[in-house]
């Protein structure tokens, strides 16, 4: 079993490699940059190899040997789907920490069928996002199909960024983004999400923000239901808490502005601040995913994870993923959501062990805003 890790100096694959030297599993650390690769070859003693991700020859001989990939390079759109291609060419297995529903969506529609060929699995969005929602939206459906709505819900605290993840953010906030709704997918509206949901306490009702979520992508492949809604509350997205009651105005004008020229100015003001957050404000940060599930025949339940260090758990379950998927015996092919490529509650609860809760009950809940 050999694990290889592409994006290993980036702010989240350093913590997934320190993750893979914490589990003890053999694997080697890629990239594109081989004197960022040295550096990393002297301070975790892992063997190493470059292969740019224009050279096909050399991205299929980095894989000729492993069982699974991990992918950490990103933004996804711009540099993810050369890995894709040559996991499938050499029957590797695939996951990836992306956070972009646009990337997510096109390993399903452009690359999901040739892999179910090859005997591949390819699990995008398997980290913090979004595959602990995704966990928790199919337990919570179990039983209740098919739905008239499934609705998740996000509530982040004292979440810091990484520079990877801003870039991503630039992708996902330029738009074009869907929905799914009445069996199927759309293009997202572009005008003014306005609507409220009420979190378990302390969080309590909050004002929300749309978020094009990868559960838009995964649910619907795994789960029956009409219409899946996915939220994030505004002042998880607004830069500074007094500006939550305008986020929802200013998203579509945001979208419009980071498609000219000051998209590139914002990359480079990207490109000055600091890798990302220190380890303490890495802990600190504390996440609440709720998952609403309406069944057409008028039940209801509610399922909630609860968790922290959202970049040191995406490396856990990135990894234990990975893990998971070079057991014998592994036999998922094609495009999966994570609650499709494993059994979501002996994942979760394998994710008790740091720090995350989670917890299912029934009656009922208010329906999401349309």
């Amino acid at each position: 079993m050999t694990i290889v890790l592409y994006g290993a100096t980036g702010y989240t694959g350093r913590l997934v490699a320190e993750e893979l030297d914490r589990r003890g599993l053999d694997h080697v650390l890629s990239g594109r940059d081989e004197a960022k690769l040295a550096a990393v070859a002297r301070e975790r003693g892992a063997p190493v190899r470059a292969a740019p991700l224009d050279d096909e020859r050399r991205l299929r001989e980095l894989l000729a040997d492993a069982t699974v990939v991990i992918s950490c390079a990103g933004p996804f759109m711009l540099a993810g789907e050369a890995l894709v291609r040559a996991a499938i060419d050499t029957g590797t297995h695939y996951v990836d920490s992306t956070g972009e529903q646009a990337f997510i969506k096109l390993v399903f529609d452009r690359h999901g069928p040739a892999a179910e060929k090859a005997g591949v699995a390819l699990v995008p969005a398997l980290g913090f996002d979004y595959a602990p929602g995704d966990f928790i939206a199919r337990l919570t459906a179990r039983g209740r199909e098919p739905l008239d709505e499934l609705v998740l819900a996000y509530a982040v605290k004292g979440f810091g960024m990484s520079r990877g993840t801003m870039r991503s953010g630039l992708e996902i906030m330029k738009g074009g983004d869907v929905v799914y709704e009445d069996g199927g997918w759309r293009p997202a509206p572009l005008g003014v999400f306005r609507g409220s949901f009420d979190f378990p306490e302390p969080i309590g009702r909050q004002a929300m923000s749309r978020y094009p979520s990868g559960e838009v992508i995964t649910v619907p492949r795994h789960t029956r239901t009409r219409r899946v809604v996915s939220m994030m509350t505004a002042q998880t997205m607004a830069p500074h808490p007094a500006l939550a009651p305008f986020l929802p105005y200013t998203l579509p004008w945001l979208a419009m502005t980071l498609r000219t020229p000051l998209r590139g100015l914002l990359g480079r003001a990207i490109d000055a601040l600091p890798e990302g957050p220190s380890t303490a404000e890495r802990r600190a940060a504390k996440f609440t995913i709720v998952a609403d599930a309406h069944g057409e025949d008028g039940s209801s339940g509610r399922g909630i994870v609860r968790g922290g260090d959202v970049y040191g758990l995406t490396s856990v379950i990135l990894v234990h993923g990975a893990e998971l998927m070079s057991s014998p015996g592994y036999d998922r092919a094609g495009a999966v959501g994570a609650a499709a490529a494993y059994d979501p509650e002996a994942f979760l609860n394998f994710l008790g062990h740091h720090g995350v809760s989670w917890e299912l009950s029934a009656g009922a809940a208010a329906p999401a805003p349309r």
